[in-house]
């Protein structure tokens, strides 16, 4: 037990600006968020089973998050599991290309692959599972929208352009490829599919 009584996982971790970003063993909660919802999907997930499986009590997580969705909500936007770098390479070609294959990666990783094939089974599901998806997808969009952003000040892009519709072809090629019909993705798939989309752009 801590000053104050708290227990030390009840003790906020602190973020840049000062402000209390949740609880010092944030990083267990979501490991054992994710795991629970790779082993039992969305319906079997639950704080409780959380709880459990990270040691942290169970009103801690409640503090912080007070349903399973906005748990889930966090640990998918938060936790590094499935966390993209945006690159900047100078060519709208090259960033798609390294953009690709970070989405290969999380779609083909043991660690990965299974926690994005429960989240889009969850998605079809189950509205709130669907809605985390797609809150999750619009962020890693928005994160990536200085690729998009440069790629006009080059004249690489139309300024009207919208990349929700490259994203949407490229990831959802990779996902296809590697989730439904299980093939790998071999030495120069990624290329050629950059080449195709953007000759068609």
């Amino acid at each position: 037990m801590e000053p104050g009584g708290s227990k030390p996982d009840e003790q906020p971790d602190k973020q840049p600006d000062g402000k209390r970003g949740g609880p010092r063993r944030k990083n267990e909660i979501f490991t054992a968020c994710l795991d629970l919802l790779t082993a039992q999907g969305y319906d079997g997930l639950t704080v409780e089973g959380v709880a459990q499986r990270s040691g942290v009590n169970k009103t801690t997580i409640y503090r912080w998050w007070p349903s399973k969705s906005e748990l889930l909500r966090d640990a998918l936007l938060h936790s590094g599991t499935l966390s993209l770098e945006p690159p900047d390479s100078g060519s709208l070609a090259s960033d798609l290309t390294a953009l690709a294959t970070q989405i290969e990666t999380l779609l083909d990783s043991p660690r990965t692959r299974p926690v994005v094939e429960a989240a889009l089974v969850g998605a079809v599901r189950h509205p709130a599972m669907r809605e985390l998806v797609t809150h999750f997808l619009e962020d890693r969009l928005g994160r990536h929208q200085p690729i998009f952003t440069r790629a006009v000040e080059r004249g690489e892009l139309p300024a009207d352009f919208d990349p929700a519709l490259l994203v949407d072809a490229m990831t959802g090629a990779l996902w296809i490829r590697l989730l439904v019909r299980r093939k790998p993705v071999e030495s120069g798939f990624t290329d050629r599919l950059i080449s195709l989309l953007l000759d068609g752009i």
